[in-house]
């Protein structure tokens, strides 16, 4: 750990909660996880629903092992300033892609998985009775 460690204000950390830039907040100290989100066991998934958040009661729920906890040190880059962090949550739903309603290309391509097949199949067929020799 960094003899002097930086202080990060809630904000700050708050702004990394992307897979590509995520920070979480767990026992007071601050964690760059980005490097790790490949390499989680539960996926980035479990690690992205704790960004925003002190994400301290997550962490302990899940019972990690002393290796785990050890494991944590090299991703650690601070401490959080206590009085940024808020009494409660403002709930911030999970990004998503939009729903698709008409579903139009997943049907374009499970009719070109059936059919293009079956067109191969076809083309064999007359290659082979036109070249065929009597």
């Amino acid at each position: 750990m960094a003899s002097d460690p930086k202080i990060h204000s809630f904000e700050e950390v708050a702004k990394h909660n992307q897979t590509k830039d995520c920070w979480l907040i767990i026992s007071g100290k601050v964690y760059d996880v980005t490097p790790f989100m490949d390499d989680h066991p539960g996926g980035d998934e479990v690690l992205l629903s704790a960004t925003g958040k002190d994400a301290t009661n997550d962490f302990e729920d899940v019972g990690h092992s002393d290796s785990a906890r050890e494991m944590m040190e090299k991703y650690y880059i601070g401490d959080i300033d206590s009085s940024t962090v808020p009494l409660k949550r403002t709930y911030i739903p999970p990004q998503q892609p939009a729903y698709n309603h008409d579903k139009t290309p997943e049907f374009v391509i499970k009719i070109l998985q059936f059919l293009v097949p079956l067109l191969i199949l076809g083309l064999a067929f007359a290659v082979r009775h036109y070249t065929k020799k009597e």
